[in-house]
């Protein structure tokens, strides 16, 4: 407030006072008192000198493997042999989001290494896809649920954050959510994966498409025909993306 915006509340604070008293109290108080102006609040910082919240600040992924390898934010630490990171290249036009790991997984600590991953490296060759050239592959959960179970939210959540970290380091140009657990996971949602697939989301401003996870097509040969459609449009994307990346 400024010294003369204090002077007329002063004022009319006195003014209201002697009506009330039948006397003005200013002619006995020594005069009016001097105001000064309210000292300016401190700027803000502008958004792009905040600091980063939740974000891998500083983090490599390197650091965060191996956090995630020593991790006991949940019990499934407590049943792995080996943590799931992740795999793939620095700067991926694509990250791939699964689950979690499963029993060859748990072994050899690499994500989708047994059937279902076989099967996915089949998918992603499909539409020129591939983990060594221009994709990166990880999991909901970096520890192997028991009897390769779905994991339980508690669990999903004690690993969100080093999934978070990974987004932000690698910014993917685009994110294929393998099955339910992935894209609910991923978009907050409780809607399930026959909604959700073949959509372009959004998460974070990335586009963001789902379909069924490979271990759902072993298990029912009909699934293929539609996840088939979804990556169709999924290579849509990217060619709108990255024009040349099928070169």
């Amino acid at each position: 407030m400024t010294a003369s915006e204090k002077l007329d509340v002063y004022n009319l604070l006195k003014t209201a006072s002697a009506q009330i008293l039948g006397y003005d109290s200013r002619e006995f108080c020594g005069g009016v008192p001097e105001f000064t102006d309210d000292p300016k609040p401190a700027e803000a910082v502008p958004s792009d000198e905040a600091p980063v919240q939740n974000k891998a600040k500083g983090a490599t992924l390197e650091s965060i493997a191996s956090k995630i390898s020593v991790c006991q934010n949940c019990v499934l630490s407590k049943t792995r042999n080996n943590t799931v990171p992740g795999e793939g290249v620095s700067n991926p036009l694509v990250m791939v989001i699964g689950e979690g790991p499963g029993e060859e997984e748990d072994k050899t600590g690499r994500p989708f290494v047994g059937k279902a991953g076989q099967l996915l490296d089949k998918m992603l060759a499909a539409i020129k896809l591939d983990r060594k050239k221009n994709c990166y592959i990880a999991n909901i959960v970096k520890c192997r649920p028991p009897n390769n179970r779905v994991p339980e939210q508690q669990e999903a959540d004690a690993c969100s954050g080093y999934l978070a970290a990974q987004i932000h380091i690698l910014k993917p140009h685009a994110i294929l959510a393998m099955g339910r657990t992935a894209v609910q996971n991923l978009m907050k949602t409780g809607q399930g994966i026959n909604a959700l697939r073949g959509k372009m989301l959004d998460y974070n401003g990335i586009p963001l498409m789902a379909t069924y996870h490979p271990s759902a097509l072993l298990h029912d040969e009909r699934l293929k025909a539609p996840a088939w459609q979804d990556l169709k449009a999924f290579r849509e994307v990217l060619l709108n993306i990255q024009p040349d990346y099928e070169a």
